[in-house]
């Protein structure tokens, strides 16, 4: 099957994102509302007052997700066996009430940041197209699940495809996949799916094979500790980048312990966008800020004693020092044997119209 072309610029809502474009940031509140309404809406003010773009939930029905007999025949050892409580029973506390979205989305627009969430199910989908979402983000437990991944894709509206746990040959099958819709606005986002997950399992450089591999925009969903991280994947072309966002690290819930609050957010944000501008441009360059520098760091020819006019130059006569005033240093040999047209100082520099 021939490969799509990716776009190197996608328009989530009024943002675009890509080459020379500043990194799309998801405050992802998963569960993090703990139930309620009005805090749903404080983390999403709290995320836009944070630098975020984006304050996204996860829309599912613990009935359609998870399986408590299938999880009972486990021995869980990660983070779903901390939980002292059946995992259905904890998805079911965690769900985002699908009555909410409609109010929760208008309250992100009037605010003046994009609202978004996963869908784990066609009708949550189905949501996502009636809220007119910006972008579906699909998390990486879904990426096998290729006919949500086609019924996604059909909806024409641009996705962001976290690959955590997977594999490559298993990528390439979810964007084959996808390709077959003709939806080519994708994002795939390197991931490691622990909760929080270790900064040494972190394979930023993984980005660098997407970008090689599949020719198309990359970016990270990171659960590990501090910005570091993300850091890392902007500076290697990440376009979009997506961290769990709390009010209260300590709150109750599974997402709040590998959360950021609401100052590491900001303080993420300002490293993020600075990080950008200190990336600049391909393009090398003196800059305006060094225009002294490049005459006081750099040296020049100077004649080191009193010489009269008509004197010829030895190699002796001349040391290079700065500033870089008069003749380059490169230019030495041409000038031994020279005569001079007047009068030279020591420490002078020289230029061409003394010889």
């Amino acid at each position: 099957m021939k490969n799509l072309s990716f776009p190197k610029q996608i328009a989530l809502g009024n943002r675009v994102v890509g080459n020379g474009h500043p990194s799309y940031i998801i405050a992802e509140i998963g569960a993090n509302f703990d139930n309620s309404l009005a805090k749903a809406k404080e983390l999403c003010h709290a995320a836009k007052e944070s630098g975020a773009d984006c304050a996204k939930f996860q829309s599912f029905i613990s009935e359609k997700i998870v399986s408590g007999n299938g999880f009972r025949k486990m021995q869980l050892k990660g983070v779903h066996g901390t939980w002292g409580k059946p995992v259905e029973q904890v998805f079911k506390e965690a769900e985002f009430p699908r009555e909410w979205h409609q109010e929760v989305s208008e309250y992100c627009n009037k605010i003046g940041i994009h609202f978004s969430t996963s869908p784990y199910d066609k009708e949550a989908v189905d949501l996502c197209v009636d809220l007119n979402v910006p972008f579906i983000k699909i998390g990486s437990g879904e990426i096998t699940w290729l006919e949500m991944l086609s019924y996604i894709a059909s909806k024409n509206i641009p996705m962001i495809l976290a690959t955590g746990d997977a594999t490559l040959s298993e990528i390439d099958e979810a964007i084959r996949t996808i390709e077959e819709s003709g939806n080519r606005n994708l994002i795939l986002l390197q991931c490691i799916t622990n909760y929080p997950s270790m900064i040494e399992s972190a394979n930023i450089n993984v980005l660098k094979t997407y970008q090689s591999a599949f020719d198309i925009l990359t970016g990270y969903s990171d659960h590990s500790p501090g910005d570091v991280v993300i850091l890392g994947s902007v500076a290697l072309g990440g376009c979009v980048i997506e961290k769990h966002f709390t009010l209260d690290k300590k709150g109750q819930g599974p997402d709040h312990p590998h959360s950021m609050d609401v100052a590491e957010l900001a303080l993420m944000v300002k490293r993020v966008r600075e990080l950008e501008i200190a990336m600049g441009s391909t393009r090398k360059f003196v800059v305006e800020e060094e225009t002294e520098t490049v005459y006081v760091q750099r040296r020049g020819l100077y004649i080191n004693k009193d010489i009269p006019a008509g004197y010829i130059i030895t190699e002796d006569d001349i040391t290079v020092l700065r500033p870089a005033l008069g003749i380059a240093p490169k230019y030495k040999s041409t000038i031994i044997g020279k005569t001079a047209k007047c009068d030279l100082k020591a420490y002078e520099p020289i230029y061409w119209d003394n010889l």
